[in-house]
């Protein structure tokens, strides 16, 4: 059962943003930015109050991606794409993206802060940092 609202086309946005944002991180480096992108969207708080949608959380301004600036993001979204998409929508969560809200990959280790925000690990290049309890409680909801 998905925990956010997604149709096709939301599908093909979530995959091609997860393949353009972590694909040299191979499929969990991609689910782990998924999860971060639909954790996004299905919060009210902090920064994501108004982000209701896949597109909206893609395009978010300021505070999106990047790679919705890069020619890359455009190409069409791969059927293994779309299931890894699809995976996240589903619920599946992977540590340490499971309650994450941003991700960044930085020269070299992670700040233990990012934004305010604490690291909650790192996976092959990318950094992911989780609100606190206080900050944003529902990202630590169950589904």
């Amino acid at each position: 059962m998905a925990v956010i609202k997604a149709n096709s086309s939301d599908i093909d946005v979530l995959a091609r943003l997860m393949r353009a944002e972590a694909e040299g991180e191979g499929e969990l480096g991609m689910l782990m930015a998924g999860n971060t992108m639909v954790n996004r969207t299905r919060v009210r708080c902090l920064d994501f109050g108004e982000v209701n949608t896949i597109p909206q959380m893609a395009f978010q301004s300021p505070g999106g991606f990047e790679a919705v600036q890069k020619s890359y993001f455009y190409q069409h979204a791969r059927e293994r794409d779309r299931r890894l998409a699809q995976r996240v929508i589903n619920g599946e969560r992977f540590h340490p993206a499971e309650f994450s809200l941003w991700f960044f990959r930085p020269e070299g280790s992670c700040p233990a802060q990012w934004w305010g925000q604490w690291n909650s690990g790192r996976y092959k290049l990318h950094c992911f940092y989780s609100p606190t309890q206080s900050d944003c409680s529902e990202v630590f909801s169950t589904y």
